[in-house]
């Protein structure tokens, strides 16, 4: 006699904090933090709101389960492609950079970084996870690129993490652009393309003349 296939409710206990996280993104994206309501985002994954409290007790906690296991994955495949990489600093960053692009411009991950600045004063918390969790690995992923470039002579002296910031600081721009201007009218930046342009404008000013 065969064995049955694991039950159905056993596979959709299994799957409920992924779809809570995944509700999570979208209300908070949409409506913020404060604005967020635990009832809502049960409500769009399909659980009860006691089910909700099963897996995170408080919205900070569901707030950090959202961006460790939906967003901070994006980021770590940028981050495995620049330290696997063996090749010229020019050519990395001309991958690197756009893939960033690639990345915050999502549609989801603009409405979060929005909150963020917005209601970091507020709740503090939110700007330390998106921190600890995103911005901070992004920006000792670059400058970690950097220092290793100028220890081989293709980057000029200079401190590796405000060239970091001034290579991915556009990004952030054409985020919050989108985020506010494009939605009362204002023609919105394809930030893939953002970053590859400035990539080549700011590689005439950070290499080597030899290199």
């Amino acid at each position: 006699m065969s064995v049955s296939p694991e039950p159905r409710w056993r596979r959709r206990k299994d799957a409920r904090p992924g779809e809570i996280v995944a509700a999570a993104l979208g209300v908070f994206a949409e409506r913020g933090f404060a604005a967020a309501r635990l009832d809502d985002i049960a409500a769009r994954a399909g659980v009860s709101k006691a089910a909700l409290y099963l897996y995170f007790d408080t919205k900070e906690a569901l707030f950090r389960a959202v961006v460790q296991e939906a967003l901070a994955p994006n980021l770590a495949t940028v981050q495995a492609a620049a330290q696997s990489y063996d090749g010229r600093f020019e050519d990395l960053v001309r991958t690197l950079i756009p893939m960033l692009g690639r990345v915050a411009g999502g549609a989801s991950i603009g409405g979060v970084v929005k909150m963020v600045i917005g209601e970091s004063r507020n709740f503090p918390e939110l700007a330390r996870i998106w921190h600890e969790a995103l911005v901070g690995p992004a920006l000792a992923t670059v400058a970690g690129a950097i220092a290793r470039a100028q220890a081989t002579g293709e980057v000029r002296t200079g401190d590796p993490r405000l060239f970091a910031l001034g290579l991915v600081a556009p990004l952030l721009l054409g985020v919050i652009w989108r985020e506010t201007f494009a939605p009362v009218g204002a023609a919105p930046f394809d930030l893939e393309a953002l970053a590859r342009q400035h990539v080549e404008t700011v590689l005439g000013g950070m290499l080597e003349a030899a290199a």
